[in-house]
């Protein structure tokens, strides 16, 4: 019998395609967007070791919760960090410094956790119109899809390399495009020996705790923001893959409830924010990671043990990004954005009959617009809204 349990271990929990799927799921997810995650903590005045806190603690809380949730329900349920989130922290945390971004992570992950313990969550969205919430979206996003051809003024041959290589690879490989056009810019950049890998070091990672602070214009124009978009961009299509690859049984809103108290825990030290992946999910439940869809939870489960080991080494990750030129991790994240750009404009514009409110919200997020202190996703949803009653008010009279 005894000799029998190791056959069956690896049989079970190291099969190739389960490990494959797990550290293919890491990569997407690393290589596609953690750039902007970076931009997010730069634009908080992060240093080096605050950022290296941060991949710390967003690898070890989505590692934890994939092994975590996936070994619970048995399904594969993946969480991630929300890139339109750091997106949105990029470009709104102006001069708030870390300890009112921290408090604007606590606040945004408070609601997540509200929203998944009352069961309110479908609800909480209906109070946004989807073609808003899109076109906030989109908004936030323009100036990183922008940001990938003013990146050609400055290396013109690594950034249409790595374009080139992303359009071909959407044709013949459209899973691998965004890492495809990582890796050709790093070639490009290694012909160049352009690559500084001097200060690249394998320390473990240490949390570095950082106090929030709180500020009413912070709460409005930045954490409930984030509380929208990565509820409406993250967690609506995390649940939404999961139903649509048979695990329809696996609850909503323990998962929801999960992902915001792990916020909670972890944003003072740079957990910004957790939420149920679409993407990277979509990979580990695939049935190239097991034929068999209930033992497809194996793959996610390696998924978390690998976001563990990239959490531990953060710093590592972070040198490692800090290496690359600012032209290559603009590009990268333009092109990890530009799907996720478009099928929000296409979103956004889909109603005729919301078409102007949703331009209104697109075009004043865009703008960069402050009022009074709160940023301009808020005031791109009061403007939208605004629109809206008008035009209902004119119908009715």
């Amino acid at each position: 019998m005894a000799s029998r349990i190791p056959g069956n271990f690896v049989s079970s929990w190291l099969r190739v395609s389960h490990l494959s799927s797990g550290l293919i799921a890491v990569l997407v997810g690393y290589t596609s967007s953690v750039a902007i995650v970076f931009q997010a903590a730069w634009a908080a005045g992060a240093t080096d070791a605050q950022l290296a806190s941060w991949m710390w603690a967003l690898g070890l809380g989505m590692g934890l919760t994939c092994i975590a949730l996936s070994l619970v329900w048995r399904a594969p349920i993946l969480t991630a960090w929300s890139t339109p989130g750091a997106a949105l922290l990029a470009t709104s945390l102006g001069d708030l410094g870390m300890a009112q971004a921290v408090g604007v992570f606590v606040a945004s992950s408070l609601l997540i956790t509200l929203a998944g313990i009352t069961g309110g969550f479908q609800k909480i969205m209906d109070w946004v119109p989807g073609p808003l919430a899109s076109a906030m979206l989109a908004g936030v996003l323009l100036r990183f899809g922008m940001d990938l051809f003013v990146s050609m003024q400055g290396r013109p041959l690594l950034v249409l390399v790595m374009f080139a290589v992303f359009l071909l690879a959407r044709r013949v490989l459209p899973r691998y495009a965004v890492p495809l056009a990582l890796l050709a810019g790093i070639l490009i950049v290694l012909a160049h020996d352009d690559l500084a890998l001097a200060a690249l070091d394998w320390t473990p990672a240490r949390p570095v705790w950082m106090a929030p602070d709180f500020s009413f214009s912070a709460l409005i124009g930045v954490a409930v923001p984030l509380f929208i978009v990565t509820m409406t961009s993250q967690n609506v299509p995390g649940l939404a893959v999961l139903r649509a690859n048979g695990y329809a049984w696996v609850p909503a809103s323990p998962l929801i409830t999960v992902t915001g108290a792990t916020g909670l825990v972890l944003a003072p030290l740079g957990g910004f924010s957790f939420n149920l992946a679409a993407i990277t999910a979509a990979i580990c439940m695939s049935p190239d990671a097991d034929p068999d869809a209930t033992q497809r939870y194996r793959a996610a489960v390696w998924a978390g043990v690998f976001y563990v080991l990239t959490g531990i080494f953060g710093a590592t990750v972070v040198a490692l990004f800090a290496a690359f030129p600012i032209e290559l991790v603009a590009a990268i994240a333009g092109l990890a954005l530009l799907g996720t750009l478009g099928s929000s404009l296409h979103g956004a514009l889909l109603d005729p009959s919301l078409r102007e409110a949703a331009m209104v919200t697109f075009l004043a997020t865009a703008s960069g617009m402050t009022l009074w202190g709160i940023g301009s996703a808020f005031w791109g949803l009061v403007l939208g809204a605004l629109c809206l009653k008008v035009q209902a008010a004119a119908r009715r009279t």
